[in-house]
């Protein structure tokens, strides 16, 4: 029996922690929330579910990823050049010098510059450790304490009066900024929201919604089966695989993919070898085997080197580490069902990584490149050196006054209350697998457009006055699924942290809402601060083709081609037709080649072009076999030659066709030397054929 006071003592509620400024998520931008409240000689709460701070940027992620750097500037340049500071001393270098490694001209780096971009995740940790204490004790660190993803933000009419965790714990402060990937505590406090890709027609894009088209990266050159007994539809899809993408541009609900970001080596002492996970299941891994098997020679991952020789290892090619189409729900789901997504994504992608270096249905060359590759022993110690952040790349996108949209990517339209740029491509991973007509497995979602640096918007931080007037979201702003493909960036999250850290301190010193501060101040603050707000740089050249719909006669773009390799996608030749062209790299002679069917509406004589763009490292012997209702035609192409007909077309010849889609153009890249260019071909109607 528990004595009385005791019992008391027990039940009474716990103490209310407070604070200017309450941070809910450690993450990059929370971090440097907490600095800058901190500078700003106010108090912070800087609350972390987990035991470790940081991220993404402590969890791997390592590459940083930004664009154009110049877009960097406060408290997150201030990192990098801290990073920097650290690998100058000779001591850190254990495994190779910095001589060796600024001589394979590692990601985003240059030795002429007072910053770095690449490092290992420990050092993250240290970097970050180091900037808080030097900040002082205006900041307390919370670790371990979870949002009541109920009950757990109270409010009185459009203010957040405190938070409440799952231990019942509770903060309150004059300002909240939600800082995680998530977005559970604006979801909490009532703030509209969106997940998943809206439709174009929504906000006026053009690379939004679904993107069946312009999925070219990271796409299948192989046809994969994908029933379960193959060639057998009745026997059900492959785990993984959907029936259909839905339609071209539709808005939908699903979201790209998540994966690890891995920090492996290949130090023989510091490298952890690929294990069988204790879950694996073959079916899953299936659909790689048999990719393999059909010819893709491809490596499918993406090491970055770090320092001390180890990488930032990510997604590459058709089947890798992202495990498509398997977190739609991730976003509201609760807790537990969060962790079983994030279980499933880790037991996936080490039973990937085995299968790809043990596997005998793999290649023994293939396995080798694997094997090389292993866990590095000294990170992530506590975790049996697997990665303890999931890459959220994308959950909850907060609707505000302004939505971020591709248009203000592009500089089509610029906003004038900056506190921040975004300098990154507009970037979306693939969303789902599905069935093509043709009844082989693709990939759906993957989009990569060039963007300039452009401003993001203050009122993108808060939401409308009418939801919360006590809120800033730094993280899951209010952005377009595409917008936010380039947002999404480590650097601008801890560039737009600050920034929401100097707008919450200025609310409550003008004891003001969170949109009725004075811009004009907060501008002069984040200046004063080395923000960079806006500058004007080159216009990207935007690749511009030509329309199917432009062009005469029945055209079948690369995109719409039967490809065995030609995966590497080009737009730099102008006259290409549609989004861009495919290539063979120059590699791989003999084994690559685009089919080309039309679905021709009668029999009769077409006349048959191709299209390419001539330069002078093409191929000039390009393999070309027309199928015709008469046989077979084959000739060779220059296309080290401007083509002869109009615009970027070639003329073959004229031909005999019978309706519909027997017929077909090959090109190949056998015997030959130089790229060779797989654009588009056209079928110009001639005379009716008679039977």
């Amino acid at each position: 029996m528990i004595p009385r006071l005791l019992l008391s003592l027990v039940l009474l509620p716990p103490a209310l922690t407070a604070a200017d400024v309450v941070i809910y998520g450690g993450t990059p931008a929370g971090i440097t929330a907490a600095i800058q409240t901190a500078r700003m000689h106010r108090t912070a709460i800087l609350i972390e579910p987990t035991r470790f701070l940081g991220g993404l940027t402590t969890g791997g992620l390592g590459a940083t990823d930004i664009g154009n750097k110049k877009a960097i500037g406060g408290i997150s340049r201030e990192f990098y050049a801290n990073v920097h500071r650290y690998y100058k001393d000779p001591a850190k270098w254990r495994h190779e010098t910095r001589d060796a490694y600024f001589s394979r001209k590692p990601h985003g780096n240059s030795t002429a510059e007072t910053t770095m971009w690449t490092f290992e995740p420990h050092v993250a940790s240290e970097i970050y450790a180091a900037m808080l204490r030097e900040a002082g004790d205006r900041i307390s660190i919370v670790h371990g304490e979870r949002l009541d993803l109920e009950k757990g933000v109270v409010k009185s009419a459009t203010r957040i009066r405190k938070i409440v965790m799952e231990s019942g714990r509770e903060f309150s402060g004059s300002i909240y900024i939600d800082a995680t990937y998530e977005g559970d505590l604006m979801a909490g406090a009532g703030v509209d929201s969106h997940i998943g890709r809206e439709a174009n027609r929504v906000y006026g894009e053009t690379l939004n919604g679904v993107q069946t088209t312009r999925a070219v990266h990271h796409q299948f050159n192989r046809e994969v089966d994908p029933y379960i007994v193959p060639g057998d539809p009745s026997s059900g899809l492959l785990p993984g695989i959907g029936k259909e993408p839905g339609e071209e541009f539709a808005g939908d609900h699903k979201v790209q993919a998540y994966n690890f970001r891995m920090c492996t080596t290949d130090v023989p002492e510091n490298r952890r070898p690929w294990t069988k996970p204790e879950t694996y299941d073959e079916r899953w891994f299936e659909l790689a085997l048999r990719n393999v098997e059909a010819g893709d020679q491809r490596i499918s991952w993406a090491p970055a080197w770090m320092p001390n020789r180890k990488t930032d290892t990510n997604n590459n090619f058709a089947v890798s580490t992202d495990f498509i189409g398997m977190n739609w729900p991730y976003a509201e789901a609760g807790y537990a069902e969060r962790e079983k997504i994030r279980k499933a994504h880790e037991d996936w992608q080490k039973g990937l990584l085995w299968t790809y270096a043990h596997h005998p249905r793999v290649p023994e060359a293939i396995r080798a490149v694997y094997r090389n590759l292993g866990l590095a022993r000294d990170e992530f110690t506590e975790n049996e050196n697997w990665p303890r952040q999931l890459y959220i790349r994308e959950a909850r996108r907060m609707i505000s006054d302004h939505v971020m949209t591709e248009k203000n990517c592009k500089r089509e339209e610029v906003v004038a209350d900056s506190v921040g740029m975004g300098a990154y491509n507009m970037d979306s991973h693939h969303v789902q697998r599905y069935v093509t007509k043709e009844g082989f497995v693709r990939n759906e979602g993957d989009v990569q457009v060039p963007s300039r640096p452009y401003p993001v918007s203050y009122r993108s931080l808060r939401p409308k006055a009418a939801q919360c007037a006590n809120l800033l979201v730094p993280v899951c702003l209010s952005a377009s699924h595409i917008a936010y493909g380039s947002i999404r960036m480590e650097p601008v999250f801890m560039v737009l942290g600050q920034s929401a850290a100097t707008a919450a301190v200025h609310a409550i010193e003008q004891e003001k809402s969170v949109q009725e501060i004075d811009l004009a101040k907060l501008k002069e603050r984040l200046l004063e601060d080395g923000q960079v707000l806006d500058f004007e740089s080159p216009p990207t050249p935007v690749p511009t083709g030509s329309p199917k719909s432009s062009l005469p006669g029945i055209i079948v773009d690369d995109q719409e081609a039967r490809l065995t390799g030609f995966d590497a996608v080009g737009h730099t030749a102008p006259g290409f037709v549609e989004a861009g062209y495919r290539h063979d790299g120059d590699s791989l002679k003999g084994t690559q080649t685009a089919r080309f069917i039309p679905n021709l509406p009668r029999a009769g004589t077409y006349r048959v072009s191709i299209s390419y763009g001539a330069l002078a490292n093409r191929a000039s012997n390009v393999p070309i076999t027309i199928h015709h209702a008469d046989g077979e035609t084959r000739l060779t192409v220059d296309q080290r030659r401007k083509p002869d007909g109009p615009g970027s077309f070639h003329p073959l010849g004229s031909f005999p066709f019978a309706a519909g889609t027997t017929g077909w153009v090959e090109i190949g890249n056998a015997e030959t030397q130089g790229h060779v260019i797989a654009d588009a071909v056209q079928f110009l109607p001639g005379e009716p054929r008679t039977p």
